[in-house]
């Protein structure tokens, strides 16, 4: 055993690399439910990492060398993608930019190369045409969080399939600020999906026009 096992709980460490992600208010939340039975550790770098039962990746930029993940009995990243599709950056964000109505996060264990790891497990989420930047983080984070626990049940128990060799790994490519432009001349039926998807915290919408840039938010009015 890598990692010394509580006799009242688990000790889980979480790397978490930008805590302004949207994901951190759902990461939260789940850390203060499962609290008082395990010890938890919420760090931003790799570099902060001691040793542990499970560790937890999360919007994890660094690559986690096997001497890091050997301090821990299980290391498991949450990606959301059907992979062995989907492999790489925010693919989640892609499949809404693409059109995509259902997705599925999945929780395997890291390994190399990125996310090619055994899968313990995947779940389905329906995301409507009609669901917005907070209601798509809705959706996919309550998933996370919903593999958070099923990783501390099954972590004794569970038995990793090796990802479909039968089907060819896709890759997506990191998302830059560029990715959420809009085109002024094209109507907004044909670019709803990126305008839906677009973080508008971190990666707003916005386009160009007459010399001057625009940044375009959309909300719904239920009233």
């Amino acid at each position: 055993m890598n990692g010394a096992r509580r006799d009242d709980g688990l000790k889980i460490s979480i790397v978490l690399s930008d805590f302004s992600h949207p994901c951190a208010p759902y990461l939260s939340a789940w850390i203060d439910s499962v609290s008082e039975q395990h010890s938890i550790s919420l760090v931003s770098s790799v570099h902060e990492l001691e040793r542990g039962d499970i560790l937890f990746l999360i919007s994890c930029n660094e690559l986690v060398s096997r001497e890091v993940r050997g301090r821990f009995n299980s290391c498991l990243v949450i990606h959301a993608s059907d992979l062995p599709e989907g492999r790489g950056w925010s693919p989640y964000v892609w499949d809404i930019v693409e059109g995509k109505e259902e997705l599925t996060i999945s929780l395997i264990e890291a390994d190399e190369p990125v996310d090619s790891g055994k899968i313990w497990k995947k779940v389905k989420v329906f995301v409507p045409r009609h669901a917005l930047w907070n209601e798509i983080c809705a959706a996919v984070f309550t998933a996370q969080n919903q593999l958070l626990s099923e990783a501390l049940r099954l972590v004794d128990v569970v038995m990793p399939t090796e990802q479909d060799p039968l089907r060819q790994p896709t890759y997506r490519q990191r998302r830059t600020p560029d990715d959420s432009r809009i085109d002024p001349y094209t109507p907004i039926i044909q670019q709803f999906d990126l305008l839906r998807a677009c973080d508008p915290h971190r990666f707003p919408a916005f386009f160009d026009l007459y010399g001057h840039r625009y940044i375009l938010t959309v909300r719904k009015d239920d009233r």
